[in-house]
């Protein structure tokens, strides 16, 4: 059985997208089975990862019904990554499924069927809490909340943990914290330090001994197709996130003991 892990928080440039590639991309590493799915409209996951959608292929289709999941998910330049891709079209699925039956359930019951050939399966999403954040947190066994080291951290957690303990309550009842990541890390200013401080006393254990730090790699690495480990294999946004999927493995044990298997799909 696999897991799947959301990254949310509705606050834009906290460092989802490059959260979401990079782990998954460090799972990978790992020689886990790993699907990325790109649920975010700007389809910022799938080029980080240098993949292309082909025409008709996307997320926007397999939610509308017009393809499966199966035929929509590519590989990428990982052995053990495959990504579903996203495409502008996305943006007015909120639109057109807003009459949809079950309408906050599309994307567990597309992921149904192909989820067991991997072990971790990675949603990416806008940064909103609308239907489309809604329907990856109906299909996700836990959520990671990337949160910066910045003025107004905590701004607007409130209102995501409502969401949360709603999609609990009404849609998804098995849904976990998987953690809160600190990003954005700069032990120069005291600021930082601050947050830091103040994000562990007010979550305790559930935040991750991780803490992703500013790096100009992880910056970077996009703009080139690639996850930070092709791109600067040697560089801090590297070692960050292979230790956030050292963390991650280590807190789903049962998912680390997985045999991994070649992910040519």
């Amino acid at each position: 059985m696999s897991k799947i892990i959301v990254i949310a928080n509705q606050k834009g440039g906290v460092g989802k997208t490059t959260t979401a590639i990079n782990l998954a991309a460090s799972l990978a590493s790992a020689e886990k089975r790993v699907l990325l799915v790109d649920n975010d409209p700007q389809a910022n996951a799938t080029s980080g990862v240098g993949a292309t959608a082909p025409d008709g292929k996307t997320i926007y289709e397999v939610l509308v019904g017009a393809s499966d999941a199966a035929s929509a998910i590519i590989p990428t330049q990982m052995p053990f990554l495959s990504v579903l891709p996203s495409h502008i079209d996305l943006v007015g699925a909120e639109v057109e499924l807003i009459e949809a039956e079950h309408r906050e359930h599309l994307l567990r019951a597309a992921l149904q069927p192909v989820r067991d050939r991997f072990d971790f399966v990675v949603i990416d999403c806008p940064p909103s809490l609308g239907l489309l954040t809604l329907n990856a947190l109906s299909a996700a066994d836990s959520v990671l909340i990337p949160v910066q080291c910045e003025y107004f951290a905590l701004e607007g957690l409130g209102q995501l943990f409502n969401t949360i303990n709603m999609v609990k309550k009404n849609l998804n009842p098995n849904l976990d914290i998987e953690g809160v990541l600190l990003t954005m890390f700069d032990s120069r200013l005291r600021l930082s330090n601050q947050i830091v401080e103040e994000v562990r006393r007010y979550f305790g254990d559930k935040v991750f001994g991780t803490i992703v730090t500013r790096n100009i790699r992880l910056s970077e690495a996009p703009s080139f197709g690639k996850p930070i480990l092709l791109y600067d294999a040697v560089c801090s946004g590297t070692r960050n996130y292979m230790d956030l999927a050292q963390e991650v493995m280590k807190n789903n044990r049962l998912y680390d003991a997985l045999p991994a298997r070649s992910a040519g799909m």
